[in-house]
């Protein structure tokens, strides 16, 4: 039963998403209440809250649990692999799948676009990455270089989000190998 709950669950919250994105395209984020996007789905604002604590989350709802993936798939990684190279086919692996979802490439350019949600994706992207420097220590590597190696990482993906977001077409996957490629630790 509770599976079954659960997956009604995750159906409401990306119809909730869904609605959430087509009017901040049409409208903005900041002019979007979260009362359109509950009348927009058939909701009260109350029921909204039961989804989403917050209207930011709407767009960021999943960064927490993709943390929590990308640590296990770090995890899965063959133990001989280098840091870097770890954390980049990781987190490449990571960039081809917004690449092909839509939805997520229209999520990220929103949050390049719109200052509350880049401060609040900065927040969650810093605890995402020390639950990956913490990966890289049970992996042996010494806290401080784990540390250093996730900062480089998460430097690395926001100059290729960027430059990718301020430009007409640019290939995301090869600005971020081009930025993991120049950031290389030199042994």
């Amino acid at each position: 039963m509770t599976g079954l709950r659960e997956r009604a669950r995750q159906a409401v919250r990306a119809e909730l998403t869904e609605v959430a994105l087509r009017l901040f395209a049409e409208r903005g984020f900041e002019e979007t209440t979260v009362d359109d996007i509950a009348r927009e789905a058939g909701m009260s604002k109350r029921s909204f809250f039961r989804y989403f604590p917050a209207k930011e989350d709407v767009v960021l709802g999943g960064v927490d649990l993709m943390g929590e993936l990308i640590v296990a798939e770090l995890a899965a990684r063959p133990p001989a692999e280098d840091p870097w190279s770890c954390l980049h086919a990781v987190l490449r692996g990571w960039a081809e799948r917004i690449d092909a979802e839509q939805r997520a490439l229209e999520s990220l350019r929103l949050i390049e676009a719109t200052p509350a949600l880049r401060a609040r994706f900065h927040a969650k992207r810093e605890e995402t990455r020390l639950l990956v420097a913490d990966a890289l220590v049970e992996r042996g590597v010494e806290p401080f270089t784990a540390d250093l190696l996730t900062a480089a990482a998460g430097a690395a993906l926001e100059c290729a989000s960027r430059a990718w977001a301020g430009s007409d077409g640019a290939d995301r996957l090869a600005l971020v190998d081009r930025a993991f490629a120049e950031l290389r630790p030199a042994r």
